[in-house]
């Protein structure tokens, strides 16, 4: 074996360290896509060291090299003169640091400081190397093991040896080799998502890589380990997988790949292992077809050139963005698709400086329009957009190079009519910016699935025209915001689907004041009282959307509690991916964070006020504490519990940091519920129109014509959502079929059941009652005593005021139950109501011609033979309907109701 003398060489020159940006690596100004090989391990000597030929490792280098591979992934510590023949040949490493994690390392605190000891070792040996990609501070530590010691032992395990590698080398990139068996363990603190996966399905690969993102947030993923095995099936095969396994990870937005591995010649706990054969090499170096196949996808990363990419027209809209605009050009100009337009529209900027610097872009058309609003901006810059894809990004972000890839991409490969994709805060936009980022209210997606969205957010989302077309584009009653929500519910109500590219990313400045906060949002909660004036039925009754899919927010996973979860591991811990089952937030958790907990504590204030009046009042006070401190106790808990990328490093400066971050937690709601209150969206907002004797009720329709018992439950909700009002369906143990709310205390409920009588014929039975709150007794009672007592003791003001409240929630109730019970009965006479004429002399195309039988409080009249089931002609309720509104329907089927 040659001395590592003989191959000495001058200092590698300095170079930018790799680093961490959003979802990729960057080397200085330039990305870096890790394509790689896992090298080794490869037989140990008598002290335990890995055995490497000088002479092997500069050849097998160079043929690396020479076939586009820059990364290798090594799982002990490598000698120096190795990291130098690597990066004699353009290649980072990843250094392992192996330890002792197939046994019960937390058994001895000796064993767990020993191993720390090695590591911190281990890294001071190879620190700052040029040739260094990341470290490695673990690799699969195996599930049984994990299981024994508790996921959050071993996190805290990992993320001591993760700052023991800070230590040695601060400017280090940081990383454990997870694999899907432990999948549930969270890992915040590292650099990178690093995880082994072998999957022979490429739709099952794409699945997981999809899953993969999620689970890193704005993180770069990078895939440890993927592979084939070519002596079980066969070496064409193996080259044909390795090709799809490759672009796979890449195409879904990974910032690298190893391939497992370069050779077949491969050791195991000191043994050579013989049964398998995973290299790109046989043992004597000789190439397999897979090497050619995995140098030709390396080659084309992150896509191939060839490809034939829609026309993007991007549009950008500003209202005095002269401060940021600039980066967003600059960003667009260095986008690297070769097909794409900018447009940016000046939306009546009160100063010139905007269009003066979209001058000094001249790929950039402007058009200048008087102050109309962002959504009327955003359709000029549709309706002068050429591309079959019009791409939204706002004046203070800027994008990624491949930005406009990874969407192109999504739209090529499937028929989502829009799609989106994360927008990542800047590092370094100042300590309060820093805050903002991790407070919340910030632009967020909703995800239904790993690649479905039920919502992306205005300043990174991208829709094919001819979609914005068909529903006449953005809605311009929404000035600033709110615009993106209205359209994403649009096209969804026409059948179109949103999708989601974790790797099509933007750079977004957050607002850089506590005051720019504020009015930000204020004017979010101004935009949901008006979505709720629109969309009344995606609202619930506290004036929330209960969103279907997930929000994607860091602040949300500390501030509901979800690491409270519950994991998978399947009978005796042999499920083969283990994941994490998120329960629902506590009602609790989820009430502290809106906007109404304010208003619990402006209650207990006003009470507090009273007790001026009546002394005995003041004993509100102590809740009033309560609700207070628990306001404070769980922003502060939510702020303190987050990973900041970036922390100062004195303690004062760490204080300063999370006490901002917990004061932007408190106000945020106080904010929104000043926007929605100025807007009108309260918890006492009018849901329902009309009213009706809220009293329980029956009803009964007869149909000819057979149809499934959900169809028609679908149909009455429908129609009462139509009226504006909002509706919920019984659960798998509730019974009752549909809950339609009049407000937060009264509501009505629905059971149906449908007798089938042959021949298609069905009698279908509903049972209507109200039901009101179950704490709204005693609050009744609470507050008809206290008024009771002022009285006893001579406080008669404060005696109104209590009594007034009492009477105000005792009526409150019945008043929204008789919301919801006028717009039920109008629900189920728009439904299925019996016609008040006879049947027309002309019947249109495509209709057919009914007989009628019309009863009004007991008398009947109509077409003969047009009979209830029981042959009998059948009355109808004794509630009224105008004629005229009868008079509008002709449905075929008979209603009848019943007091």
């Amino acid at each position: 074996m040659a001395a590592a003398s003989e191959l000495a060489h001058d200092a590698p020159p300095a170079v930018a360290r790799p680093s961490v940006k959003g979802k990729f690596l960057f080397a200085g100004d330039e990305k870096l896509y890790v394509r790689g090989v896992t090298y080794g391990t490869f037989g140990l000597d008598s002290a335990g060291n890995e055995i490497h030929d000088i002479g092997v490792v500069e050849r097998d280098f160079a043929a690396m090299a020479a076939h586009g591979i820059n990364a290798v992934r090594v799982y002990t510590v490598p000698p120096v003169w190795l990291l130098d023949a690597a990066w004699r040949h353009g290649l980072r490493v990843m250094v392992g640091l192996p330890w002792e994690q197939h046994v019960d390392f937390l058994a001895e605190r000796e064993r767990a400081d020993a191993i720390e000891r090695r590591v911190r070792e281990s890294v001071r040996a190879c620190a700052a190397h040029p040739a260094l990609l990341c470290f490695a501070i673990g690799n699969e530590v195996p599930a049984p093991i994990v299981r024994w010691l508790g996921a959050r032992r071993v996190e805290a395990f990992l993320e001591r040896l993760y700052l023991a590698v800070k230590a040695e080398d601060p400017d280090a990139l940081v990383t454990y080799v997870n694999y899907p068996s432990t999948e549930y363990l969270r890992l915040p603190f590292v650099d990178i998502l690093c995880f082994n996966v072998y999957l022979e399905s490429q739709e099952g690969l794409d699945a997981y890589l999809a899953r993969l993102h999620n689970l890193g947030g704005d993180r770069p993923v990078i895939m440890g380990e993927i592979g084939l095995d070519s002596r079980r099936n066969g070496e064409e095969t193996q080259a044909d997988a390795l090709d799809w396994q490759v672009r796979s990870a890449f195409a879904a937005g990974c910032a690298g790949a190893f391939v497992f591995a370069w050779t077949d010649a491969w050791h195991r706990g000191g043994h050579e292992i013989t049964d398998w054969d995973f290299g790109l090499t046989r043992r004597d170096r000789r190439p397999k077809p897979a090497l050619e196949a995995v140098s030709r996808a390396f080659a084309e990363v992150p896509f191939p050139p060839e490809m034939d990419w829609p026309r993007v027209s991007v549009v950008c809209c500003s209202y005095n963005g002269h401060r940021t605009i600039r980066d967003t050009l600059a960003g667009l100009r260095a986008l690297r698709y070769p097909d794409y337009e900018v447009i940016v529209v000046d939306d009546g900027s009160t100063a010139d400086e905007v269009a003066r610097i979209v001058c000094e872009y001249p790929e950039a058309h402007l058009i200048r329009t008087e102050n109309r609003g962002l959504s009327a901006a955003r359709n000029t810059g549709m309706q002068a957009a050429t591309g079959e894809i019009v791409a939204y990004i706002d004046d203070d972000a800027f994008p990624d190079p491949h930005w406009l890839h990874y969407i192109g991409a999504a739209f090529r490969k499937t028929d989502f009519v829009g799609v989106g994709g994360p927008n990542i805060p800047l590092a370094d936009d100042g300590p309060i910016a820093d805050c903002v980022a991790h407070a919340p209210g910030g632009p967020v997606h909703v995800l239904l699935s790993d690649t479905e969205a039920e919502h992306i957010p205005g300043c990174n989302m991208a829709f094919r025209k001819s979609a914005l077309e068909a529903i006449g584009g953005f809605d311009p009653q929404f000035r600033a915001a709110g615009d993106d929500v209205d359209l994403c519910w649009r096209l969804q109500e026409r059948g179109g689907k949103l999708g989601f590219s974790p790797a099509a990313l933007v750079w977004h400045h957050r607002r850089n004041s506590v005051k720019t906060y504020w009015r930000q949002q204020r004017g979010y909660g101004k935009a949901e009282a008006m979505l709720e004036r629109k969309w009344p039925e995606k609202y619930n009754t506290a004036g929330h959307i209960p969103w279907a899919g997930r929000i994607y927010a860091s602040y949300l996973t500390q501030a509901l509690g979800w690491r409270n979860a519950r994991i998978y591991h399947g009978t005796w811990g042999t499920a083969l991916f283990q994941s994490v089952y998120q329960p629902a937030p506590s009602s609790f958790r989820s009430l502290l964070m809106m906007p109404e907990w304010y208003l619990v504590i402006f209650a207990f204030a006003a009470l507090s006020a009273v007790g001026v009046l009546w002394e005995p009042l003041l004993l509100a006070l102590p809740f009033l504490g309560v609700a207070i401190a628990a306001l404070v106790t769980h922003a502060a808990s939510s702020a303190w519990g987050l990973t900041f990328p970036s922390l100062p490093s004195s303690r004062r400066g760490r204080f300063k940091r999370y006490t901002l971050t917990t004061v932007l937690h408190i106000i945020q709601p106080l904010a929104r519920l000043n926007g929605r209150l100025r807007e009108g969206l309260t918890p006492w907002r009018r849901v329902a129109g009309g009213l009706a004797i809220p009293r329980s009720r029956s009803a009964v329709l007869w149909s000819e014509r057979w149809q499934a018992p959900e169809a028609r439950l679908h149909a009455l909700e429908s129609s009462l959502r139509a009226q504006r009002a909002t509706t919920a369906r019984g659960g798998d143990f509730d019974r009752w079929d549909l809950e339609v709310r009049g407000g937060m205390l009264g509501a009505v409920r629905l059971f149906t059941t449908v007798e089938e009588h042959g021949a298609g014929r069905q009698l279908t039975r509903i049972r209507i009652w109200p039901w009101c709150s179950g704490g709204v007794l005693w609050l009744t009672l609470l507050f008809a005593v206290l008024a009771s007592s002022a009285v006893v003791n001579g406080a008669v003001t404060a005696a109104v005021v209590l009594g007034a409240l009492a009477a105000i929630i005792t009526l409150r109730p019945v008043f929204e139950c008789a919301r919801a019970m006028s717009a039920t009965l109008r629900a189920i006479q728009q439904v299925q109501a019996v016609p008040m004429v006879a049947a027309p002399a002309a019947v249109a195309p495509g209709e057919r011609e009914v007989g009628l039988t019309i009863v009004v409080e007991g008398s009947a009249s109509g077409a003969a033979g047009d009979e209830s089931p029981t042959g009998k002609q059948a009355p109808v309720s004794r509630w009224r309907a105008p004629l005229a509104a009868f008079r509008r329907q002709a449905p075929p089927d008979g209603a009848r109701l019943q007091g």
